[in-house]
């Protein structure tokens, strides 16, 4: 006869404040006692001390519930930049990464979604061995609390480019996006967060159900679907017209800018032409005309186990001049941390070839 599975503990920081309120009455405490749980958990205080909780009550849920922020495995930090890199391990003793940038607007939190990545995009560290396991929203905004208690500095955006594809979590990233931006806990506006998606058009269509006004980023990467295809796995379920098609439907239904990420590929998809018929293809679906969009161009990062080489910063300003003549607003990535591997999925990957 098989044993039951152990009982799983109740996640403290995956709980909206009316899920701790409702805790605490099945521990006998007013249920008040949540709200002042869920304060204490947005800084990153363990149970035992949230001094306004009655002794006994702490012990409780120390005993009955779970509660661990990532623990910092590896922190570099840019000698050019000052941009912070984190590579944190859960408490499986798996690892993932974040990365803090500064800019003038505001500091910024890059955030993983996944251990690892089930995509197989070519020229992406993360998904070299594919997907281990999906994060909760607590390992998600927990990476939020511990920077900020590790750095001393206030995040104000977050951007979810880490390691994974959030909508191939989505409930546990739905749930994460509503607990950062609870006005009792972080606070984080949903305009202060962008979402980056490699194209699950189905998951798109069900995001712009939410009316959420994040920003969504969709990694395109290229106009040719024999092009996309050989680089991005997800382009041989739903092809470019799919992916552009629920684009357009997302706009529709939030009025929201989306961003398209093109990573530049050397001899692939970064030449004048290249541009003229990303200009066209966005043109076509992103309508009316003057729709709020933007492409964001990014130098291939080297990952020596793709054998992809590096791109230049002149040729994606020449690409991007050809967007703008044709009325496409486009920016060129800085590369920021470039001396400590901030390119998400590269400081995982050498830790464990070090295990």
């Amino acid at each position: 006869m098989n044993s039951a599975a152990p009982k799983q503990k109740p996640d403290l920081l995956s709980l909206f404040p009316e899920e701790l309120c409702s805790l605490a009455k099945t521990f006998g405490q007013p249920s008040y006692r949540g709200d002042q749980i869920f304060s204490w958990l947005c800084r990153g205080v363990p149970p035992a001390e949230m001094n306004n909780l009655p002794t006994s009550f702490r012990k409780i849920l120390e005993s009955e519930c779970e509660f661990r922020l990532p623990e910092i495995e590896l922190k570099l930090v840019s000698k050019l930049d000052g941009t912070i890199k984190y590579l944190f391990r859960l408490i499986d003793g798996e690892c993932i990464e974040s990365v803090l940038m500064q800019y003038k607007h505001g500091n910024t939190l890059c955030i993983s979604s996944q251990v690892g990545c089930n995509m197989g995009c070519a020229f992406c560290a993360s998904t070299i061995g594919g997907k281990v396991r999906d994060l909760l929203p607590s390992e998600m905004i927990g990476q939020v609390i511990a920077a900020q208690k590790d750095s001393g500095m206030r995040i104000s955006n977050i951007v979810m480019m880490g390691i994974g594809e959030p909508l191939d979590n989505y409930d546990n990233t739905l749930k994460f996006l509503r607990l950062v931006n609870h006005p009792e806990g972080l606070n984080i506006g949903y305009r202060h967060i962008s979402l980056s998606s490699c194209g699950l058009v189905d998951k798109i269509y069900k995001l712009a159900e939410e009316n959420l006004p994040i920003t969504l980023s969709v990694s395109l990467h290229a106009t040719d679907n024999k092009i996309r295809s050989s680089i991005m796995p997800v382009n041989r379920k739903w092809d470019i017209h799919a992916l552009m098609r629920a684009c357009a439907f997302y706009f529709e239904k939030t009025g929201r800018r989306i961003s398209f990420e093109y990573t530049l590929l050397p001899g692939k998809n970064d030449r004048a032409e290249d541009a003229d018929a990303l200009a066209s293809l966005l043109h076509r679906y992103m309508k009316p005309e003057g729709a709020p969009l933007h492409v964001n161009l990014i130098p291939v990062n080297v990952v020596a186990e793709c054998g992809i080489a590096s791109g230049t910063r002149a040729a994606a300003e020449a690409f991007a001049k050809v967007l703008e003549k044709r009325g496409i607003s486009a920016t060129v990535r800085r590369r920021l941390g470039s001396d400590i591997h901030a390119a998400c999925g590269q400081l995982r990957r050498q830790n464990k070839k070090k295990v």
